[in-house]
C-alpha cells in the first residue's frame, strides 16, 4: 500500500464507507419513489400521470449538481432547518434525482407485461397496488433488472458530485489527503476505489442480465 495512503487510511476508509452508504442508501429510495411515479405515469389518471411525468423529465434533465446544491440551501437551518448534514442532503438529492431514471425503466417493464393479464387481476377484483405487487412487478422484474443495475453503476459515480456540498465520501477524502501531501497516490486511490466499486456491480448485473436472458 501506497505510504501516504497507509498513513492516512482510516480517513479514506470512512470516505469509501460513506460512498457506499450513499450509493445503497439513495438508490433504495430510489427505488421506491421511482415505483410510485412509474405506477403513477401508467395508471394514475391524467393529473396523476401528468405529475409524474413533469417530475420524470424535470429531474432528468437538471443537473445533478444544481440540485444538490438547492436542497442543501433550502433545507439549512436559515430556511426550513431541516439539516445541515451534507450526507443527508446527498441522499435526499441522489435519491430525487435517480428515482426518475428509475421511473422510466419500471414504467418499461410494467408496459411490457400483457395488458391482458392486469384486466384479469382487476376483473378478479385486486386494486391498483396488489394488481403491481403479485401480477405486473413479477413478470417485469426481467425486463428492469438490467436497467435497473445500470442505473446503480451510474449512481455509484454520482455520488463524487457529493463532493461539492462537503459531504466526506471518496473525491473529498481523496482531495483532502492530496491537499496535505501534494503526492499523486491519493488521486491514483480515488480512481482505484470507484473501480473496485463499480467493476464488481457490473460484473454481476452483466452475469444477472446473461441469466435472465436464458430463462426467457
Amino acid at each position: 500500500m501506497p505510504e501516504t495512503i497507509a498513513v492516512n487510511f482510516d480517513l479514506f476508509a470512512r470516505g469509501v464507507l460513506t460512498t457506499v452508504l450513499l450509493s445503497v442508501t439513495s438508490m433504495s429510495a430510489a427505488l421506491v419513489v421511482g415505483t410510485v411515479a412509474a405506477a403513477a405515469r401508467v395508471w394514475g389518471g391524467s393529473a396523476l400521470s401528468g405529475a409524474a411525468g413533469f417530475y420524470v423529465e424535470f429531474f432528468r434533465n437538471t443537473p445533478l449538481l444544481v440540485q444538490l446544491f438547492f436542497y442543501a440551501t433550502l433545507l439549512a437551518p436559515r430556511n426550513l432547518g431541516i439539516t445541515s448534514d451534507p450526507v443527508v442532503v446527498a441522499i435526499i438529492g441522489l435519491a430525487v434525482y435517480t428515482g426518475a431514471f428509475v421511473a422510466e425503466a419500471i414504467r418499461a417493464g410494467i408496459l411490457s407485461v400483457d395488458p391482458r393479464q392486469v384486466e384479469a387481476a382487476r376483473s378478479l377484483g385486486l386494486g391498483p397496488v396488489l394488481t403491481l405487487r403479485l401480477v405486473v412487478l413479477p413478470q417485469a422484474i426481467r425486463t428492469v433488472i438490467p436497467p435497473l443495475g445500470n442505473i446503480s453503476i451510474a449512481l455509484v459515480k454520482n455520488t463524487s458530485v457529493a463532493y461539492a456540498i462537503s459531504a466526506r465520501e471518496i473525491l473529498f477524502t481523496g482531495l483532502l489527503i492530496h491537499q496535505r501531501s501534494f503526492s499523486l497516490e491519493p488521486l491514483l486511490a480515488i480512481l482505484v476505489a470507484y473501480w473496485c466499486l463499480t467493476i464488481p456491480l457490473s460484473i454481476g448485473v452483466a452475469r444477472l442480465e446473461r441469466r435472465l436472458a436464458f430463462a426467457r
